[in-house]
């Protein structure tokens, strides 16, 4: 075992169990051939502080990094010194460029988003039809599914920029990109989002509302009359109009959103996109963590491997019993006796966390892992981050 920093030889304490393979962040982020890296895991992960401390660590190591936050919260931007982010890209100043990269950070505006995309997909008479429709004002804030496949989109768009598939990543604007993505199960929905957003732009019914008299639905134009009279009732004779004004006018873009949508799907299974699970060392955020590898695997999509995040520890090598045992000889009101059963409590918190750990690796054998230990503090700045990163890296072997 080798001597390292204070940081690394505390994080030996942590430990992975016997022979799970090493999850070696640094080779991962050395790779050329990796461009897009996802990091996915459920709620109060650290998932944020995962994606930016490793795209930190890789823009200090040479790499020209974008990490694209879909989480609404403003973690990432807290932590990475920058006021605000929206859209678009703004770069992070106080990295460490002497390696020649760079680091630049955002957050997904669905609405801009999608205003983008009509405005460039559309003609400009379309474009402001779409975009003063009332029912594309809904869709486009607040329709579920429509924040995924807005990602999908943006991811899209950061992608063409890499230069992949032409010769020109050495001269593209990044070369790695980092997504964060929102903090639930949701985090992969954006796997489905363009076939449910096609599913509803492109279903029956609002074809239905659009070619009301087109083939044999004119033999039911009686039965249909009812139907959309009914519903001219429940939603109001001009949400019904602004739907069919809005189906007429985007009819066009159907074919361009699912185009993009499918290209950016193969681009996310090829080799140059790989998958972060994260996780802590908790039961249900482990399950989780075992629902994201088993999709990631049915869906044929590269996953790197998981990350258990706060991970409790000690470098005491001192078993709970034994610390009861001794605190008992104690008066119980003397330091001595009060810290060894605060180490007692912590030992128990460690064993239980070390087989939570061993029971995800038994259930996902071979799948490469590495821990973080918990830290005192949150996660909100630079330095922070660094430590994070230093932590991902760090060996147990």
């Amino acid at each position: 075992m080798t001597t390292r920093t204070a940081a690394s030889s505390e994080h030996l304490a942590w430990g992975r169990p016997a022979g799970s393979p090493f999850l070696d962040v640094d080779a991962l982020l050395a790779d050329r051939g990796k461009n897009i890296v996802i990091c996915c895991g459920s709620g109060g992960v650290g998932k944020t502080s995962v994606s930016a401390s490793v795209a930190l660590r890789a823009a200090e190591q040479g790499r020209r990094v974008v990490v694209l936050t879909i989480d609404p919260a403003r973690r990432l931007a807290q932590s990475l010194g920058v006021a605000e982010l929206d859209n678009t890209p703004r770069p992070v100043r106080a990295v460490d460029t002497s390696a020649g990269g760079s680091l630049e950070a955002m957050m997904l505006d669905m609405k801009r988003t999608f205003d983008d995309v009509v405005t460039a997909h559309a003609s400009p008479e379309k474009a402001r039809q779409i975009l003063s429709n009332p029912f594309y004002q809904a869709l486009s804030t607040s329709f579920s599914g429509t924040q995924e496949y807005m990602a999908m989109e943006k991811l899209g768009q950061l992608s063409a920029d890499l230069g992949l598939g032409r010769g020109g990543a050495e001269r593209a604007r990044w070369d790695l990109i980092v997504v964060d993505t929102p903090p639930s199960r949701s985090a992969l929905d954006f796997l489905d989002a363009p076939e449910h957003l096609s599913s509803l732009l492109d279903g029956r019914l609002l074809r239905l509302l659009l070619n009301p008299g087109r083939g044999p639905v004119r033999m039911m134009s009686v039965g249909l009359s009812l139907v959309t009279s009914a519903m001219s009732k429940v939603l109001g004779g001009q949400v019904l109009s602004d739907v069919q004004t809005f189906v007429a006018a985007f009819e066009t873009l159907f074919g361009g959103f699912r185009q993009r949508a499918e290209a950016t799907l193969a681009n996310l299974a090829s080799p140059h996109t790989t998958f972060l699970v994260v996780a802590t060392p908790e039961p249900e955020a482990l399950r989780e963590a075992s629902f994201f590898v088993e999709r990631l695997g049915d869906e044929g999509l590269p996953l790197a491997g998981v990350v258990v995040n706060r991970m409790s520890g000690s470098a005491v090598p001192l078993s709970p019993e034994r610390a009861w045992a001794m605190a008992e000889d104690l008066p119980p009101e003397t330091l001595e006796a009060v810290a060894l059963r605060t180490h007692a409590t912590r030992m128990h918190q460690v064993l239980r966390q070390r087989a939570a750990v061993r029971r995800f690796c038994t259930a996902n054998t071979g799948m490469p892992l590495t821990t973080v230990p918990a830290l005192p503090g949150d996660v909100t700045d630079l330095t922070d981050l660094r430590q994070v990163g230093d932590l991902l890296a760090a060996r147990d072997e």
